[in-house]
């Protein structure tokens, strides 16, 4: 049987020279908790953010047998702060993500279809179904296991997971979870019926998302546009904010501008400008479906190494000993072995 730091680094050999390291700009340093209070000026919507680029996400292997389309967290948007990794999976039986750690970040898991089961050191145990959630927050330290039910007819599980950055006052705080379930989270609709959101995280037409689920400011909206159908959506000023394509053709539009948008692409914003517009053709042969997400950048380093995501060198290697050597949060990683993952263990 394969130790757990063997099992772990057999999915992840990057060598320490490539570690990420960049920094980037934030309006302020305070400590924030879920949707931050803004000011109505910020909502004005009078300047659409221009297309910096669009790209496709390229589907590639990852965990045990899993499938990614990664829009963040390749060379082509690495380090987008406060977003460090946005996978679109597919997890087919027999697959899975078994135990493995995290530090200095937040993961926030939406699942589009199936049942995934999740269980970490601490002895948190759970599923989440189509629509749900699940926000982590690894703090210190966290080691746990996301392996997906077995669906009757075969099919392999969907979802999306994004990985947020913590500012770095609260990278040492204690781990936890929250789930929201799809029945908790409030829905709107354009005065045409043409456009519908799922306000995850955030404000659109006028209905706001629960408060108290994520530590970083960040807003998800899960977007379904009808053919004719227009959004015309507010975001913070000074945020970083991007689109991915679920479904369908979705064009963007500024200053006169149009640029059709397909299936698996990425469109990251200006940071300049209150709003972004989008629409899907009259004659359209289907309705397109995508996610906007946002969040507030921050002032400070990002250096990654794998699944720990702290603010300097000396940090990484702390870390990967920390793991090893069972401390310093790890403390219960010590003989510990998730069930649901024994099956993926060879």
């Amino acid at each position: 049987m394969l130790s757990r730091l063997t099992r772990f680094t057999k999915h992840f050999t990057a060598p320490l020279n490539n570690l990420t390291n960049t920094t980037r700009d934030m309006s302020t340093n305070s400590m924030f908790r879920g949707l931050p209070v803004i000011p109505d000026e910020h909502f004005t919507a009078t300047s659409p953010r221009k297309i910096a680029k669009s790209f496709l996400a390229v589907e590639q292997s990852e965990g045990a047998g899993a499938r990614v389309r990664r829009s963040v967290g390749t060379p082509k948007l690495r380090n987008f702060s406060p977003f460090l990794m946005l996978d679109h999976f597919q997890i087919p039986p027999g697959a899975g993500f078994p135990d493995h750690p995290h530090r200095g970040q937040e993961t926030i898991t939406y699942l589009l279809s199936g049942a995934v089961d999740h269980e970490d050191f601490a002895g948190n145990k759970g599923t989440i179904e189509t629509g749900d959630l699940q926000f982590m927050t690894a703090g210190r330290g966290i080691v746990h296991a996301e392996m997906p039910q077995q669906n009757e007819n075969g099919d392999a599980n969907v979802g999306m997971q994004l990985w947020v950055d913590l500012p770095k006052e609260l990278k040492s705080c204690e781990p936890r979870y929250r789930d929201l379930r799809a029945k908790e989270i409030p829905e709107a609709t354009s005065e045409d019926g043409k456009v519908k959101v799922k306000v995850i995280s955030g404000l659109a037409y006028g209905t706001e998302s629960l408060k108290e689920l994520a530590y970083t400011p960040v807003w998800l909206l899960d977007f379904t546009v009808q053919p004719g159908g227009t959004v015309k959506q507010s975001l913070p000023k000074g945020w970083n904010a991007f689109a991915y394509l679920l479904n369908g053709t979705t064009i963007f539009s500024t200053d006169g501008e149009s640029r059709p948008i397909e299936q698996y692409h990425n469109v990251v914003f200006d940071k300049e400008g209150d709003s972004i517009e989008a629409s899907v053709e009259e004659g359209a042969e289907k309705e397109s479906r995508f996610i906007l997400v946002a969040g507030l950048p921050l002032d400070q380093p990002i250096v990654q190494y794998g699944p720990f995501v702290v603010t300097s060198r000396d940090e990484v290697m702390q870390a990967m000993t920390d793991y090893q050597t069972h401390s310093n949060g790890f403390e219960r990683a010590y003989n510990w072995e998730s069930e649901i993952g024994k099956s993926m263990v060879h």
